[in-house]
């Protein structure tokens, strides 16, 4: 048996990791890859795995582990900030997908229960691969990502519910009472395990974390999360949910980014399991022979959840064409409707080949979903633009939109109002300079607009949308929004309406730098290198590195499009570090540059105590140190200057002495 499974894993890992590496060469992405080498190894395929019983069970702890990590990600408080998500979003969709299901299937089948099932599998979308991809394309907080995300959640708490209904479905009527009681017994469980959890485990990591074994603690998280879940499924629950539960109690703890960063492999790697499971059940040569029953069955899917996605969004108050968005990245089954398919054919729901039908379709909308992700930007923005939808946004938005400032001249263009945003509005407004704020978030829109912000809701993207905001008058468009497909739009829209203005973007990516520029950005500043910048600023300033060379590399790093960190030309450490000669004071440093004006001057013909309030301490000539240097000392080039005073004192002190070379 131990070799039987190891074999399997052999075969797993080889067949995925050639194919993953040669669809990676022409860019698909690995999910594809994992549900091919499934197809191919499966017992519908090959053959080279005919047990799949094993790798059924690792591809159940892969989606217990995917679960625990979105819990842990998803805290209480983040799940209360996106209820309008969750609950608008997520409710409408799955009642809308159960319904027009139910009622389309209604008309083959002239069976109530049957007709509510299939609504059950078709209503629920895969987690997994959704998350995955938006996380790889840094699209978790945009806003149509915020949208699957919440939506998503929502049908991943509605499988209890369905788990438990099904078997009720099976009868000739619907038992209410008898769900009822499950319903019940499943809310005092959720609160027992939430109440109790939280006061217990709090506890239990903070005397494990003191042992200080990593080991110990990695052991911890797993029983947690392997724990809770198996505790939920012994009365009737999933062991998903169990597993979302223990991450959620886990999120609230301090040490919930450690157990996120050591779980993590491991739900990777099970992760592949699971989707290369996926794709051992289908079943290759009854999809060949029943290819067109398979290719309605998906048209009808993506059809159908398209249409339900897309409305819900419009419920929740998403615009359009993040709507559209999100209505794509939701267009297929998710794996949670593969437990149900086999919970229902077991009690008499479905028939065999109703379960291959499921099963083949299935399979292709995951497969398909990387591809329509990475077109959903494109296609959503095309669709948006056409006549009719414009005509339908601006019948929508006028009112929304009363008031726009047609009217300025020589303003600033906000466009998002998060952290970013709100803090350039507060510099402005305290400036005095005019600016106008757009903002997705109708809430967001209606608390500031009541705090007197100059802020409209409305689509960058559309043209329309800017022309109402003057953008052929504007002196500087700021685009701080985390979608980075609208950015590049909006960017490429803004350069055509009005080829004078300054484009400034914020965007999370480096790799994103040269793209934007390409389009018409102005200035592009990513995160993670201005993090980058400040966190070795502060480490260089720490060894005593003068303040005007770590200044001139951060200048050259910006003024090169970040590219020159890559190769930077550095003074060697020994020349700035503390010694035994430098008291511990708090200090800073010049080096004296060529064609500096100090040079050849003495320190009493500069008058830099008069002048900046600063103390010359000692200077650095080649190997020599000059302590305490006399009023009469002169300056040469590439003299390291180290000088105490007041922190006020030593930043006038560096402006003045680079101002003045």
């Amino acid at each position: 048996m131990e070799t039987d499974i190891l074999r399997s894993l052999v075969i797993i890992l080889s067949v995925s990791a050639l194919i993953v590496f040669a669809l990676s060469r022409v860019k698909i992405p690995p999910l594809v890859g994992f549900l091919l080498a499934g197809v191919i190894i499966g017992p519908h395929g090959l053959a080279l795995l005919r047990d799949t019983h094993a790798v059924e069970l690792m591809a159940e702890i892969g989606v217990i582990l995917l679960l625990f990590t979105i819990g842990i990600e998803f805290s209480l408080s983040r799940l209360i900030r996106m209820k309008k998500a969750v609950i608008a979003g997520g409710g409408s969709q799955v009642a809308l997908t159960i319904g027009l299901s139910a009622l389309m299937s209604y008309t083959a089948t002239r069976s109530l229960n049957t007709s509510l099932f299939f609504g059950f599998l078709i209503a629920l979308s895969s987690t997994a691969i959704v998350l995955k991809m938006l996380t790889e394309k840094g699209e978790i907080d945009s806003p149509h990502g915020r949208m699957m995300v919440g939506i998503l959640i929502f049908q991943d708490l509605c499988v209890v519910p369905l788990m438990l209904v099904t078997p009720s479905l099976s009868g000739a009527t619907i038992d209410l009472a008898d769900i009822a009681l499950k319903m019940g017994k499943a809310a005092l469980i959720i609160i027992a395990v939430l109440l109790s959890a939280r006061w217990l485990v709090p506890r239990l990591l903070h005397h494990v974390v003191r042992t200080r074994s990593r080991e110990l603690f990695i052991s911890t998280i797993i029983l947690l999360c392997l724990g809770i879940a198996y505790f939920t499924s012994k009365f009737g629950l999933s062991l998903a949910l169990g597993a979302f539960m223990a991450g959620l109690v886990i999120s609230e703890s301090e040490y919930a980014h450690q157990a996120t960063s050591d779980i993590l492999p491991f739900k990777e790697s099970f992760m592949g399991l699971f989707f290369v499971s996926a794709g051992m059940l289908m079943n290759i040569g009854f999809a060949v022979d029943n290819y067109l029953k398979v290719a309605i069955a998906v048209l009808l899917i993506f059809g159908l959840k398209l249409l339900t996605g897309t409305l819900s969004s419009l419920v929740s108050g998403s615009p359009f064409r993040t709507a559209l968005h999100a209505g794509l990245g939701l267009a297929q089954i998710g794996e949670f409707s593969f437990v149900l398919a086999m919970a229902g054919k077991e009690v008499g729901l479905i028939t065999e080949d109703f379960y291959q039908v499921f099963l083949s379709s299935t399979v292709l909308t995951m497969i398909l979903t990387p591809f329509i992700l990475n077109a959903a930007p494109s296609l959503s923005g095309w669709v948006a633009s056409r006549r009719l939808m414009k005509r339908m946004t601006q019948m929508k938005q006028r009112s929304e939109r009363a008031g726009h400032p047609a009217t300025r001249h020589g303003h600033v263009i906000i466009i998002g109002f998060g952290l970013n945003g709100r803090n350039l509005a507060n510099v402005l407004a305290e400036a005095d300079i005019p600016y106008v704020v757009l903002e997705m978030n109708p809430d967001t829109v209606q608390k500031m607009k009541k705090k007197g912000e100059p802020i409209y809701y409305g689509d960058a993207t559309s043209v329309e949308i800017l022309h109402n905001l003057s953008i052929h008058k504007a002196r500087l468009l700021v685009i701080a929004i985390s979608d980075p497909a609208s950015t590049r739009r909006i960017v490429s829209m803004a350069r055509h309406e009005n080829p004078d203005i300054f484009i400034i973007v914020r965007t999370r990516y480096l790799v994103e730098v040269e793209d934007l520029k390409a389009l018409g950005a102005s200035e592009v500043i990513p995160e993670e290198f201005e993090t980058s910048i400040e966190i070795f600023s502060r480490v260089l300033h720490q060894y005593n590195f003068p303040g005007n060379i770590i200044l001139e590399m951060v200048e050259k790093i910006r003024s090169n499009s970040y590219t020159a960190l890559r190769d930077l030309d550095l003074p060697k450490r020994h020349l700035f570090e503390k010694c035994e000669w430098l008291p511990e004071i708090e200090m800073d440093g010049y080096k004296v540059p060529d064609g500096s004006f100090m040079t050849g001057k003495s320190i009493s013909e500069l008058q830099i105590r008069e002048k900046t309030g600063i103390t010359v301490i000692a200077v650095r000539r080649e190997a020599e140190v000059i302590t305490n240097p006399a009023p009469d000392f002169r300056f040469k080039r590439d003299d390291i200057v180290l000088f105490t005073g007041k922190r006020e004192a030593m930043k006038t002190s560096l402006h003045y002495l680079r101002g003045a070379s």
